[in-house]
C-alpha cells in the first residue's frame, strides 16, 4: 500500500519550500493531523498533512470505501508578522479532521467554520474552500485512489460568511475582486456588503 501522506508531505515540499515548523494535533478517535508552515518572502502558508490519509466518504453511503473517494489538503496563506497566525494551526487541524470526526466531505465551494477566532483577535471564523491546482497541483495517486487536491481556504468574516450562504459562493468572491480585497491579510475588515 502507498504511503499517501509521505507523497503529499514531498509533493507540498516540491511546491513551498522546506518548513520552518511544524505541529501535530490529535483528535480522540481520529488519526494524527500535521500543520505545516511554510514561509515565502512575507506571506506564510499553512498546509495540513493527515487529511488526506483517508478518503472523505459521502455521509449518506451506508459504508465508507476505505480505497476510493475524494482526498484533500488544506493550505492557509497570510501575510506574516501583522497577527499571531501561528494559532492557527489547532482550527486547521480541527478542519482536516471534519472528514473523520463529522462525516463532511470539503470540495470547493463550502464554508468550515470554526465557531472562534482562527487566531487570536481574527475577525474570522470560518474559511471559503477555494478551488485546487493554482498554488500545489493535484497529486495523482494510482487507481483506484482519488487524486490529492490542495484546497486553498480564504478567511470570511461573519458578514461576509451570511452573505455568501445567501448569494453564493462565487458571487463572494467576485466581491473581494471588484473590491481589490487582500485576502492575505489577516486583520482585514469585511467586504461591503449590500
Amino acid at each position: 500500500m502507498v504511503d499517501v501522506l509521505a507523497l503529499v508531505e514531498a509533493r507540498l515540499r516540491t511546491a513551498l519550500g522546506e518548513p520552518d515548523a511544524r505541529a501535530a494535533v490529535t483528535f480522540l478517535g481520529t488519526d494524527r493531523v500535521e500543520v505545516l508552515r511554510f514561509r515565502e518572502g512575507d506571506v506564510l502558508r499553512y498546509a495540513t498533512l493527515g487529511m488526506s490519509a483517508q478518503p472523505m466518504t459521502d455521509p449518506a453511503a451506508m459504508l465508507a470505501d476505505p480505497l476510493k473517494g475524494p482526498r484533500a489538503e488544506l493550505v492557509l496563506s497570510v501575510r506574516g508578522g501583522l497577527a499571531d497566525t501561528d494559532k492557527a494551526l489547532r482550527p486547521l487541524a480541527v478542519l482536516a479532521a471534519s472528514p473523520q470526526v463529522e462525516g463532511v466531505v470539503v470540495a470547493p465551494g463550502a464554508s468550515l467554520d470554526v465557531g472562534e477566532p482562527l487566531w487570536p483577535g481574527a475577525p474570522f471564523t470560518s474559511v471559503l474552500v477555494a478551488e485546487p491546482g493554482g498554488l500545489v497541483e493535484d497529486l495523482e495517486l494510482d487507481p483506484p485512489l482519488d487524486p490529492v487536491r490542495f484546497l486553498p481556504l480564504l478567511p470570511m468574516t461573519p458578514n461576509e460568511a451570511a452573505w455568501k450562504r445567501v448569494h453564493g459562493a462565487q458571487a463572494l468572491r467576485e466581491r473581494w475582486l471588484t473590491q481589490g480585497t487582500d485576502l492575505r491579510d489577516p486583520s482585514r475588515r469585511s467586504v461591503l456588503l449590500d
